[in-house]
């Protein structure tokens, strides 16, 4: 069976959704548009989704085109909630870029198509809403040539655009394009022998390998210009590929929750066949697969198996979560999108009970895995990790919507991490100072490379005592510097165990195992923090925030307005363009600004200003107090209090 799994990208308010509603009427899937305003779209099934007119959660639904079946999912565009857009990526063999032709290239299109390129995925372009006022179709194909930096191949042209009568025409491909990329076309190009027939079968090659991009017109409100850019999916666009006889390989891209609270994970199969009641899974943790549902002709019916290419509704996956792999992994396949750099505490409103919160967190952490929780129970505090403040908006409706859950929020904060300053060293001996444990821990702490995390190594034998107190001491290293010197994840950072020292196990005649003369994995994970924030003490952390690299195109004339307001707020251009009438500033700015940047911006620039920023580098923090965060453990920062959590007394 020939198969596409197609997705629909785009800046937001372009009007993909509206462009799934046609393309699933054209292939007669449904009898009716739906419509973003009215909240009856196919794909926006969340409450929410159809409230605000936005896509907040991947969706699939599948149409037949010519006896292929399309998998389309219709993605979100605003950037809060790009980790959806990122797990989509990972399972596509095609794309619809949507650009309005109205707005024209927007931040959010470069970000895409950047990621779509690099990806190698091959990629369509829509250019939409050529019927509204103030359309501009051949203007916008010159942003996508040029803003965009990317080979495009005009299939047609718009008639009577910014009217209700404009169409699509289509038209021959333009050789010079693809001249570029194929040096035989090049050669018949100037002896002048090219037919149409070689310039189409060029094309074909070079669009399936994501080398060039077609771009068709039209609007998704009208009809115009569907037809031809159906027919462009199914000629210029590769069919899924995958042996099903081969070696299991597939993706969880999405999971969700079904009527009864059972969890259903959608996965992407690359490579095998995967049957109902086949166990997947680790050796210690094989969940079976009790059901299955994969997609056709509009919706998704149940099956006996999944065949490599397919995407599919998998039920018994238990400890399903969003990027874990089925049977062997991807090579090369991971994250594209940078992680959250904000977080919030939730705070319950009146009535809202805690422990029903702690479990709908967690479900939507389960369902986003780039919704880090944070559970303070000393302080009874859950925090969040976002994106932005749209995703804090979207989590307190759907946690009032779908879990009666009245919340509000605390000021956002920047997530910021540690890195050691120097190198330290620390040491604790068995009933040697006022530890009670029965353990010998040395470690010292010395910066890594960027981007490393944290290493350990041994400096010790192996062989000097049994292996589950190494690893013991290992874990608690790990574990510890979730929170360093200031409350912030410790990374970078490289860990020697320097000494290491147990007492056997001893046992008297007659009698078992005495306790009280041996040590245990509790005394190494009991110990192990004392030293470790020792070591760190003595190396010293820096408090690094996160960065973002910016770029903002505004009226040059608005320049001089625009100056003073980002060095009010620690944003710094490092260059600065005029591009006719308007201005190109690019630098970098502390995450914690962003937001405010973006309030200002709109006023400053006129509405004209077009902001984009993203993740880029982790800086220390300069000038000003250091930012502190609370910590949530049994905090090893104080001996006293550490050791009477730990074990119920100070010490010796």
């Amino acid at each position: 069976m020939h198969l596409l799994n197609l997705g629909i990208l785009a800046h937001v308010d372009a009007g993909k959704t509206s462009l799934t509603e046609r393309l699933l009427h054209h292939a007669g899937v449904i009898d009716e548009l739906g419509s973003v305003d009215a909240g009856s779209t196919r794909t926006d099934t969340l409450a929410l989704e159809r409230q605000r007119g936005i896509t907040i959660k991947a969706a699939v639904v599948s149409f037949p085109v010519d006896g292929i079946t399309v998998n389309l999912i219709d993605t979100p565009g605003h950037p809060d909630f790009i980790a959806e857009v990122e797990r989509v990526l990972g399972v596509l063999d095609g794309a619809v870029l949507v650009v309005s032709a109205v707005e024209g290239v927007q931040a959010q299109t470069r970000v895409l198509m950047r990621t779509l390129r690099r990806l190698g995925i091959p990629t369509l372009v829509f250019v939409n809403k050529t019927d509204r006022r103030g359309a501009r179709p051949e203007g916008v194909l010159r942003e996508l040539s040029e803003r965009l930096a990317v080979p495009v191949v005009a299939m047609g042209s718009v008639t009577a655009p910014g009217t209700p009568a404009a169409a699509f025409t289509p038209a021959d491909p333009a050789p010079d394009v693809l001249a570029d990329h194929d040096d035989t076309l090049l050669a018949a190009y100037v002896d002048g022998t090219l037919t149409p027939a070689r310039v189409r079968a060029a094309l074909r090659a070079q669009a399936h390998r994501g080398v060039v991009h077609p771009v068709y017109a039209g609007s998704a409100a009208t009809g115009a210009g569907v037809p031809e850019l159906v027919a462009g999916i199914k000629e210029l666009l590769p069919p899924a590929a995958g042996d099903p006889d081969g070696p299991l390989s597939g993706t969880v891209f999405k999971v969700e929750r079904g009527p009864a609270g059972e969890k259903i994970a959608y996965a992407r199969l690359f490579s095998g066949t995967l049957r109902v009641r086949d166990r997947i899974g680790a050796d210690d943790a094989r969940s079976k697969v009790t059901a299955v549902s994969v997609f056709a002709d509009g919706t998704d019916t149940r099956a006996e198996a999944v065949p490599a290419g397919r995407i599919a509704r998998l039920w018994g996956l238990t400890d399903a979560r969003v990027g874990d792999s089925l049977g062997t992994p991807r090579p090369g396949h991971g994250r594209f999108f940078a992680p959250p750099t904000l977080e919030t505490v939730v705070v319950p409103g009146p009535g809202t009970d805690r422990r029903a919160l702690h479990l709908a967190l967690t479900r939507l952490a389960e369902q986003d895995p780039l919704i880090g929780l944070r559970h303070d129970e000393v302080r009874a505090e859950t925090s969040v990790s976002l994106y932005g403040e749209v995703q804090k908006e979207v989590l307190q409706a759907t946690l009032a919507d779908e879990h009666g859950l009245a919340v509000t929020f605390r000021e956002t904060t920047p997530l910021c991490l540690e890195r050691p300053a120097g190198t330290g060293a620390a040491a604790e001996f068995i009933k040697k100072g006022d530890h009670p444990f029965l353990a010998t821990v040395g470690l010292r702490v010395e910066p890594a490379p960027p981007g490393t995390g944290v290493t350990f190594g041994l400096e010790v034998e192996l062989g000097a005592m049994p292996y589950a107190f190494f690893k013991a001491v290992e874990d608690t290293v790990r574990e510890t510097l979730a929170q360093g010197l200031h409350g912030w994840r410790v990374t970078d950072c490289a860990v020697t165990m320097t000494h290491s020292g147990y007492w056997p196990r001893q046992s008297h005649a007659h009698q078992g195992f005495d306790k009280s003369m041996s040590s245990t994995g509790y005394d190494f994970r009991g110990l192990t923090p004392l030293v470790l924030v020792d070591a760190l003490r003595r190396a010293g952390t820096r408090v690094h925030e996160p960065m973002h690299r910016f770029r903002l195109e505004a009226p040059a004339d608005t320049l001089g307005a625009l100056l003073p307001v980002l060095a009010a707020l620690d944003a710094v251009p490092d260059t600065t363009r005029t591009e006719g009438a308007r201005c190109v500033l690019e630098g970098v700015v502390p995450a914690a600004r962003v937001h405010a940047l973006e309030q200002q911006i709109p006023g400053l620039t006129r509405g004209e200003g077009e902001w984009e920023s993203a993740f880029d580098h982790y800086a220390p923090v300069a000038g000003g107090a250091v930012p502190e965060r609370p910590r949530t453990d049994r905090n090893p920062l104080d001996r006293k209090e550490y050791l009477l959590n730990v074990t119920g007394r100070v010490g010796g």
